[in-house]
């Protein structure tokens, strides 16, 4: 069913001013971004980003005008974000950044003043190359930080000092009920080529961070380890911490693997580590979609979405289901269905993991994952000399929406733990779905529809168990479009489930959509059409709908089996940043090897079905 409200949305109105809308009820929306990179971390700084510090990282996404890093034009976001997490690499953490200030922990040795002095004299690339050369022979992957060897780079005193002064940024910035800045750090560990990074990030205060100093891929690169250090940090601490897994897709099927890191079969010990550290996945970003690939879900139309296929350390991904996280749901469910818990219980959230220090994830206001690729010119170039990747290969992507009772750090992180959070490919698309055996059709059309939801059920991220007799889960869900963005096309219900035999499937539903269409006899709705004009990377709000909203119930549902299900909200197509790229530089769209036109989405995190 269709609700539309085009034209109040159209003179750009704000949700909560339009009537019958889920906005403010219980909780509210806000949207952020957990995955930047500044001058702290040493790629980005190599890489040509010499200038976007944290604090010009907080500004930009607070919505300030900021120097772009390579450029030096003014650039702005068109909307403030509402939270962010800066996530610069635990690897020489802030160490070149600061050497170029004169840091005077840094200044302790000959060779720290000697790159000192060489950076003031514009050397900034070779000394940054000289420090990461020599972080690399100071110790040995897996182990302990070495001691000597690394005290010319970056001495335990300078370490403590650069955490300390990037906590205080963040506590500069942090402003409650307004502006939410959360300390965090990207643990970059790599396998056999396989990418095993997370994002970790805490609603502790500054006085509470400086009690640790965070944890790296120099400690250990086993994600057990990690957990075990969150583990025992936030005992001694009395901090929370919540780690999230990124690109699952370029982790050569370890991510999500059938066994711990030694090779054993994954235990119940470890199901309940992993899902206490790690309740959501980064399912969009950058470096591509991980929610899944034509070649793992061949009857998804709508698979096909920004598949990203350079591995960090060169060469091509294959598809592997280790890597995708529908995959891991069904895998979590076999899992469960064998030790009683389930390690994959993963909420969805976007990021973007730009290392420009600016956090845009607008196909129109995008500037690159790097200052490498930043420019429509560097487009048809290699991005990054190590990858098998241009500057058009990486997305405009993506963002987090959180269902949360307030914009503070507490709020927001709860929202995450509860697992109340859902991913963006960019637009502020609202959704809200709750799951419930009680929901009826008229439900779809409330006035209080999150208090019905609430009241009836459990929301995104929640759990059913025991269906009472003769009945299946229905789905309370209400999407409403990006107020300065385009129409919606579709809804879908994506369905995980574990057969009583043990084998696992999935099925996509179809369950609103705008128009007057109807499926096919192959039960294939109709494409909703494409207004994109490639001459002039524009587009019409001529067709699709403002609103969506629907109560479905699963008509395949067997109580005996374990399930999932997530909801999907498509766009009605628009320009790619690929596009705009070739309008700007007078050249055939066709050239970029990108398609023209995508359909942004957004994906609400799971709700499980349990049996008894």
């Amino acid at each position: 069913m269709a609700i539309s409200r085009g034209v109040a949305l159209a003179l750009g109105l704000a949700l909560a001013q339009l009537p019958g809308l889920a906005q403010n009820q219980l909780k509210n929306l806000y949207w952020g971004d957990t995955h930047l990179h500044t001058t702290y971390s040493i790629d980005a700084y190599n890489w040509g980003n010499i200038n976007v510090d944290p604090d010009t990282a907080y500004r930009f996404a607070k919505g300030l005008p900021v120097p772009h890093p390579s450029l030096g034009v003014r650039v702005q976001l068109k909307r403030p974000l509402d939270f962010l997490a800066i996530s610069d690499h635990d690897i020489s953490f802030g160490v070149v950044a600061n050497y170029t200030t004169g840091l005077p922990e840094l200044m302790t040795t000959e060779r720290g003043r000697e790159w000192y002095r060489r950076a003031q004299a514009g050397e900034q690339a070779a000394v940054a190359r000289e420090i990461q050369a020599a972080n690399k022979k100071g110790g040995k992957k897996g182990g302990p930080p070495p001691t000597t060897p690394f005290e010319p780079v970056d001495p335990p005193a300078a370490r403590i000092a650069i955490w300390n002064k990037y906590v205080d940024t963040a506590e500069k910035h942090n402003q409650p009920g307004k502006f939410t800045a959360l300390i965090g750090w990207e643990w970059t560990a790599m396998n056999n080529g396989g990418n095993l990074h997370r994002v970790v990030f805490t609603p502790a205060n500054a006085a509470t961070a400086k009690k640790f100093y965070p944890y790296g891929t120099a400690d250990s690169t086993r994600p057990e380890d990690l957990w075990k250090w969150l583990e025992q940090t936030s005992a001694r601490i009395g901090a929370d911490f919540i780690s999230i897994p990124h690109n699952s897709n370029l982790s050569k099927g370890l991510m999500f693997d059938m066994v711990d890191s030694d090779g054993r079969p994954i235990s119940a010990e470890y199901a309940r580590q992993r899902i206490r550290w790690e309740p959501v996945v980064e399912v969009l970003q950058i470096k591509g979609n991980s929610e899944t690939r034509p070649e793992l879900s061949p009857n998804d139309e709508f698979a096909n979405f920004e598949i990203y296929n350079a591995l960090l350390v060169g060469g091509l991904t294959t598809p592997n289901e280790g890597d995708y996280v529908r995959s891991a749901l069904l895998r979590g469910l076999k899992i469960e269905g064998q030790t009683g818990v389930n390690p994959y219980k993963l909420g969805f959230q976007g990021a973007t993991d730009s290392h420009t220090g600016l956090s845009t994830a607008d196909e129109d206001n995008f500037y690159g994952k790097s200052t490498l690729d930043s420019t429509p010119a560097s487009g048809p170039k290699r991005g990054i000399a190590i990858w098998d990747a241009i500057g058009w290969d990486f997305a405009a992507e993506g963002i987090t929406g959180v269902w949360a009772t307030e914009n503070t750090r507490e709020g927001i992180a709860a929202a995450f733990k509860r697992k109340e959070v859902y991913a963006s490919s960019g637009p502020r698309i609202a959704v809200r779905v709750f799951g419930g055996f009680g929901f009826k059709a008229a439900d779809a059309r409330a006035r209080d529809l999150a208090q019905v939801g609430y009241g009836k059920g459990v929301p995104m991220g929640g759990d059913l168990t025991a269906a009472p007799q003769g009945k299946a889960p229905s789905l309370l869900i209400h999407a409403v479009k990006d107020p300065i963005g385009a129409n919606l096309d579709r809804v879908q219900v994506v369905k995980g489930w574990l057969d009583v035999s043990g084998a696992t499937h999935e099925k996509v539903y179809d369950v609103a959509w705008s128009g007057n269409r109807k499926p096919g006899a192959d039960g294939k709705l109709p494409p909703v059409g494409n207004s994109v004009d490639v001459t002039r990377a524009t587009y019409e709000n001529n067709i699709g709908d403002a609103q969506l909203a629907t109560v479905w119930t699963d008509p395949n549902f067997n109580p005996r089996e374990r399930s999932f299900y997530y909801v999907r909200v498509l766009q009605i197509p628009t320009p790619r940043h690929s596009l705009y790229d070739s309008v700007a530089l007078g050249m055939d769209a066709s050239k970029t090897g990108k398609p023209s036109s995508i359909q942004e989405r957004a994906f609400s995190s799971p709700i499980w079905y349990t049996p008894r």
